[in-house]
């Protein structure tokens, strides 16, 4: 006899591969349209479906969970980072929560690298130039900016993106140091010849850059606060390709604005998908759409680490990729 197929929704549009695969395999309900879901879709969703298959832009909170009854046993979300799901409520409600890690490390990594040889060197102002037909042929002190060899760069979270960032920005030249929760086993830390800060407070007073890949929790809320940006060198960067959250975004652009900072490169907001206008004045400053693990071959391989702990969940198993294991 076969067995029935679990039904999955999917909140917004996936990889045509990865569709085609889920389809193959389970009931599932896709957002062919890949409209945002609205509140009311959500409630309605976990009320329906054995398996929620949401991503950073659903907020799967409290009110939305208690929704859920009895049948919902899966979120199987499509993305690393889980600071949109409140994990006690659905471990309170014996929800299974799995993520899609490593997938997005070389890719984020890679697009941490160009912004922070983008913003020294004035990349998108250039472009900008010859854009207007403004280019009238190159002189000495036309378009200069800085160097990243021999500058020394901070990294906030040496986790997997972090030690990927190492590893490429020692390619450039640079002394690599870091800050975490933990230190790094000697190895790691001797690999990318990485200096371990304890004080937060005292790596940020001596770095040229500093890239930011923690995640956002309460407790780096604003991690790098007004107090703490005033710390950084007027000639230094700021790159986040992180969370938004992690930075005071009104500190940090009053410093840019008042020539305290050199420059910033931002993939992620505050109050994302809304970005601060004031940030649109600064030509110090480059903007991106949250596009940090935007390639075709990282989501395809972000909805096959979804398809897989889907599998195992359904088969009776322990998904690889469990952020939270039910009660019990």
């Amino acid at each position: 006899m076969a067995r029935t197929k679990p039904k999955v929704v999917v909140t917004r549009k996936l990889p045509d591969v990865v569709e085609t695969r889920m389809m193959e395999l389970f009931d599932v309900h896709m957002n062919v349209d890949d409209h945002l879901f609205s509140r009311e879709e959500l409630k309605r969703a976990v009320a329906e479906c054995d398996v929620l298959v949401p991503n950073l832009t659903d907020l799967i909170d409290k009110s939305v969970l208690e929704n859920s009854g009895t049948r919902l046993k899966l979120i199987a979300n499509f993305g690393n980072g889980v600071d949109h799901i409140d994990l006690a409520v659905a471990q309170a409600h014996n929800i299974t929560v799995t993520n899609t890690p490593d997938v997005l490390t070389e890719d984020t990594a890679d697009m941490t690298m160009a912004l922070m040889v983008a913003v020294p060197r004035r990349l998108i102002e250039g472009a900008q130039i010859i854009r207007k037909g403004e280019f009238k042929g190159w002189s000495p002190t036309h378009m200069l900016g800085h160097r990243l060899h021999g500058k020394r760069l901070g990294i906030i979270g040496m986790g997997r993106i972090g030690a990927a960032v190492a590893r490429r920005a020692r390619g450039f030249g640079m002394a690599i140091h870091y800050h975490n929760r933990r230190r790094l086993h000697p190895e790691l830390e001797a690999e990318v010849e990485a200096t371990y800060w304890e004080s937060l407070d005292q790596m940020l007073a001596r770095m040229d850059v500093i890239s930011v890949h923690c995640p956002h929790t309460p407790a780096t809320f604003h991690l790098l606060s007004e107090r703490r940006l005033k710390l950084m060198k007027p000639t230094a960067y700021l790159v986040n390709l992180a969370r938004g959250e992690v930075v005071d975004e009104d500190a940090l652009i009053t410093l840019l604005k008042r020539g305290k900072l050199a420059g910033a490169g931002l993939d992620v907001f505050e109050h994302e998908p809304a970005v601060n206008s004031e940030f649109m004045s600064l030509k110090n400053v480059i903007l991106l759409p949250h596009m940090g693990s935007a390639t075709i071959e990282g989501r395809i391989s972000m909805g096959e680490k979804v398809i897989i702990n889907i599998r195992a969940f359904s088969d009776g198993h322990q998904p690889p990729d469990r952020v939270l294991p039910p009660q019990g």
